[in-house]
């Protein structure tokens, strides 16, 4: 198979022929129709995750069509049209007892723990337990976008962050992640601020249904901003970039027993951000996580998708090939893109 590849972190990706996946017992191996792009990937090519073993293949957002299955998989065959959320559950665990696969004590994650989606042919393991069927009439570049940010984003507003319609929702950050949640807010009825530094990702985020936006780069303070915007705060605020500096910012700018969301995520220099704990104590804030979605949680989401009150179609930005994306892929750091980068040809 054709597949993107790196021997060193940090180091020149290349397109590569490697051997084809063949399937465990409880696996099956997808023909990648389209794969997202996600600074995810570049966390992990730069070094910053420590589940990657070189040499790798990236790529954790994926849909395609099932071509071989192990002789244990019960609920899937060759031909299926299938996603899969990025982070796997084993299905035996206690977590994935009670329902929480995305936080499996022995959790899989192509791209990260094993070899990914960048390739023509990905592994994906414990398949009956995470795979998802495909409404026909979604196509394989809107399949692939809802794999990490757009799920993700979901659980965040939906489950974690238990928005409410007329509420005040913050959004830092306006790259895929903070536009997919942007999106799902405004859907749930809420009044959004989305707030960047990117004029261009602002405008975006106002055409996709921001109430307000505030520009980080022109607004000294943007809590006090938030603050006063909202008469008292968000009620809802998500860090979508994942730096000290948006992390401190949203939990400020909530309002008394609010609700801060981290999403993106915090790594490097970045990893240990500094909370203002006497906020959290004195307006009896919750800070909360969120890391992807389990596969049993997709339906309502995709039903929202069908019913047109939810279009992450909206989120591609541009469809590419394997070795443009791994040209995006190495220039990640700078922020440049706005909505999903999806790859589509290989």
């Amino acid at each position: 198979m054709k597949a993107a590849y790196f021997e060193q972190f940090g180091h020149k990706i290349t397109i590569e022929n490697l051997p084809d996946p063949a399937p465990n017992a409880d696996e099956a191996i997808v023909q990648v129709k389209a794969t997202g792009l996600c600074r995810s990937d570049w966390h992990g090519w730069m070094g910053h995750d420590s589940d990657i073993q070189l040499p790798h293949v990236p790529g954790h957002e994926l849909a395609g069509v099932i071509v071989a299955v192990g002789k244990g998989v019960k609920h899937w065959q060759v031909g299926d049209r299938v996603t899969v959320p990025f982070c796997l559950g084993c299905g035996h665990c206690q977590q994935c007892h009670s329902g929480n696969q995305q936080i499996c004590d022995r959790y899989e994650q192509p791209g990260f723990t094993y070899w990914g989606s960048f390739a023509e042919l990905v592994k994906i393991k414990y398949a009956d337990q995470n795979l998802v069927r495909l409404p026909e009439a979604m196509d394989f570049a809107t399949a692939a976008v809802l794999g990490c940010r757009f799920i993700t984003s979901y659980r965040g507003v939906v489950a974690q962050g238990k928005v409410e319609a007329e509420q005040w929702v913050a959004i830092h950050g306006c790259g895929g992640v903070g536009l997919s949640a942007i999106m799902i807010a405004v859907a749930m009825g809420a009044q959004v601020i989305a707030i960047d530094i990117d004029t261009e990702k602002l405008a975006f985020a106002k055409k996709i249904g921001a109430t307000l936006t505030l520009n980080a780069r022109q607004q000294k303070n943007i809590p006090e901003a938030i603050q006063e915007l909202t008469s008292g705060g968000a009620h809802l605020s998500i860090d979508a970039l994942g730096s000290k500096i948006t992390c401190y910012n949203s939990i400020l700018g909530l309002r008394k027993r609010g609700r801060h969301i981290q999403i993106g995520l915090l790594s490097g220099s970045e990893a240990r951000p500094e909370i203002p704990m006497e906020t959290v104590i004195s307006k009896e804030l919750e800070i909360l996580g969120s890391h992807g979605m389990q596969a049993h949680q997709y339906t309502p989401m995709l039903d929202l998708i069908h019913s047109g009150k939810l279009q992450p179609h909206l989120m591609i930005g541009r469809q590419i090939s394997l070795q443009e994306g791994i040209n995006e892929l190495m220039e990640m750091h700078a922020f440049k893109q706005v909505g999903v980068s999806v790859i589509g040809s290989f």
